[in-house]
């Protein structure tokens, strides 16, 4: 089994009371560390479960990352590593899928002007 981890650091402003439709997406940027990783994706309800929509790049240290515009909201995804899904291992919270498994579960807060930039 692959010894692996991720980061998710979502943005930390509060969540708008403007309704989600006229809420702009924010940036998210998804991190995930195996040195023995060949490819690393994710994919949620953010990109219709589709792992080409979102391939993570890799540092040459075994950090792969990727930011993402992601409309406020509460997500679900998985981590799509070099074929395989599963869930976001330091995620905070999880939910079972009809699969079997888990998806990882993130919440995305709104910026007060729309746009909040991905802590590093």
């Amino acid at each position: 089994m692959k010894q692996s981890s991720s980061t998710l650091l979502p943005p930390t402003s509060s969540v708008s009371s403007r309704p989600e439709s006229v809420l702009k997406p924010v940036p998210v940027r998804f991190e995930f560390r195996d040195p023995t990783a060949l490819s690393v994706a994710v994919a949620g309800t953010f990109n219709d479960w589709d792992p080409k929509k979102h391939t993570l790049q890799h540092n040459g240290d075994g950090v792969w990352f990727r930011e993402a515009k992601l409309h406020p909201g509460q997500h679900e995804y998985c981590m799509v590593v070099d074929g395989h899904w599963m869930p976001d291992p330091v995620a905070q919270e999880s939910r079972p899928n009809p699969f079997g498994g888990r998806n990882s579960v993130l919440m995305v807060s709104a910026s007060r002007n729309g746009s909040s930039p991905a802590r590093k």
